[in-house]
């Protein structure tokens, strides 16, 4: 398995909280913040471990076998949550560019969109 990239930082929202926005990133009661570009598609949770590890299928077509792991855990001063997204994959790795890319829209969907949606 090859890493294409990593990274963690902190939710304001609770371990049990941000698991359920990555289990079910479109619930009905949840503020929206999974926007997908046309190039991508709906992730599949592949493995959950309530609440620390969700584990996505890829956003990618072109890219099946990419996962994406999300580990979590409660923040060291004891609030909120301290979240770390993986991607990787079993494929070959893509070009830098679209390596690139890949690590932008999930730096842009988990520590951006999501952090928002929780009023942050």
């Amino acid at each position: 398995m090859l890493e294409l990239g990593s990274r963690e930082r902190g939710q304001p929202a609770p371990p049990h909280v941000v698991w359920e926005s990555l289990t079910v990133p479109r619930r009905e009661s949840g503020r929206a913040w999974m926007e997908l570009l046309d190039d991508e598609v709906e992730p599949q949770v592949i493995e959950a471990e309530r609440p620390n590890l969700v584990v996505w299928s890829s956003l990618w077509p072109d890219r099946p076998q990419d996962r994406i792991r999300f580990d979590l855990r409660l923040a060291g001063d004891g609030y909120g949550c301290a979240l770390r997204w993986t991607l990787t994959t079993t494929d070959v790795a893509p070009s830098d560019s679209k390596r690139g890319h890949m690590r932008h829209r999930l730096n842009l969907l988990i520590n951006e969109r999501l952090r928002l949606s929780y009023g942050q």
